[in-house]
């Protein structure tokens, strides 16, 4: 089948999410971006002013055949908080959020169920919000694969490793061989 099928969401720093997905068999890419906002193209600057109203968000490009659309969402619950309303540990802010966006009725379905399922994980409500697919806006250059350039940085050391520890530990039979 190969590589057809795309997903969008955003939990926190758009570098955890990217991070962890580059390490899941049957994606061929993640790419750190902006998504929900109302300016065209914005840059980083813009979207941390929280003006524009984007959130950091990945695009996650898969092959199907190998891993399915509720595993992608199996694994986005796992590597943030979904109860909390714009916010991820310290960083505070609307481009922080915890978003699904979907691309067809199908996707969005599918992330309905999976909600109603984590929400019983969670003794605070999900906060996630679930809309329709915008326009995806890949962020700058030096913020691709960061923590694969930076894996000793103290923000990957000390937020974003212990976050692909986790993925690796819950789904180690997902991750690229």
């Amino acid at each position: 089948m190969g590589c057809v099928e795309k997903a969008l969401v955003g939990g926190g720093c758009f570098w955890c999410i990217e991070a962890v997905y580059n390490r899941v068999d049957g994606v061929c890419s993640a790419i750190s971006g902006y998504a929900g906002g109302t300016r065209k193209s914005p840059s980083y600057e813009q979207v941390c002013s929280g003006a524009t109203g984007h959130a950091e968000v990945v695009e996650i490009t898969y092959d199907p055949a190998i891993i399915s659309y509720e595993e992608i969402l199996d694994i986005f619950w796992s590597i943030h908080n979904p109860t909390t309303l714009n916010a991820q540990g310290a960083d505070r802010g609307t481009q922080y959020r915890s978003v699904i966006y979907y691309y067809n009725e199908e996707q969005k379905a599918k992330a309905l169920l999976s909600i109603q399922k984590i929400q019983k994980e969670w003794d605070d409500p999900i906060v996630t919000e679930l809309s329709s697919a915008p326009e995806f806006y890949p962020a700058e250059s030096y913020h691709q694969n960061y923590y694969t350039e930076h894996p000793t940085q103290g923000y990957c050391s000390v937020v974003i490793a212990p976050k692909i520890d986790k993925f690796m530990n819950k789904f180690g039979n997902k991750v690229k061989k």
